[in-house]
């Protein structure tokens, strides 16, 4: 996937963070003329431009994006609430807008929704159930928007559960399916990363891995909710 061209430059942590945990490449430039200085071999996916710190430089990256000789698109713009009588105005220079601050969820939400809209860019490839998200290009993973610090072990075994909400599975089973047949640890190991996962998973979310007595462990609920 092509990167997207974020505005301004540094970009605004939050909102490169938010991007990393979705999976969504970026670069920042820091003016109009970065977009051309600093374009990928392949072009731009699309933009993000932040106009609630420097709205004149903002709408002025915007202009020079609708200028080119195919006009980007898509581009959402971030705004703070006491900017909106303004969009009126300029709603020819964006495809959609976002308030800031902004939730991650929401953000993802309208870049699929334009992306969808548009045609434009591919969506990296995530496993996602009820809040956690989990980034298989990256290997990186959050639970409603907050990043999950895993070992290595700890994000396989969690992708692999994720990847087969409502199933059953022994503690023989994992240990094959996630340590590999050659790993000679015990059944206690899976006990421990299990314990691992649901403390850093947080108390609300805890839940999310299930022990079914006398049998293993299951992600997320079955069929028959029980």
């Amino acid at each position: 996937m092509e990167p997207l061209l974020l505005f301004p430059d540094p970009a605004p942590p939050e909102l490169a963070q938010a991007l990393d945990l979705s999976g969504y490449p970026w670069k920042s430039v820091g003016d109009e003329s970065g977009i051309t200085r600093h374009e990928p071999h392949d072009g731009w996916a699309g933009a993000i431009v932040c106009a609630d710190r420097d709205p004149e430089g903002a709408f002025a990256v915007c202009r020079a994006l609708r200028k080119r000789d195919v006009p980007l698109e898509p581009v959402l713009l971030l705004v703070n609430g006491t900017q909106l009588t303004d969009l009126e105005l300029r709603d020819d220079l964006f495809d959609d807008f976002c308030l800031t601050p902004f939730h991650p969820r929401e953000l993802e939400a309208r870049l699929k929704h334009l992306f969808w809209r548009t045609g434009r860019g591919t969506r990296p490839e995530l496993v996602e159930y009820a809040g956690l998200v989990l980034n298989l290009e990256t290997y990186q993973a959050a639970i409603d928007g907050r990043p999950l610090d895993l070992t290595y072990m700890e994000y396989e075994l969690l992708k692999f559960l994720a990847s087969h909400p409502g199933k059953v599975f022994t503690r023989e089973t994992l240990l094959s399916r996630v340590w590999g047949y050659e790993y000679y640890g015990g059944a206690r190991t899976v006990d421990v990363h299990i314990r691992r996962l649901r403390a850093k998973l947080g108390e609300e979310h805890a839940g999310l891995i299930q022990t079914v007595r006398s049998v293993g462990y299951r992600f997320g609920q079955s069929r028959w909710n029980v």
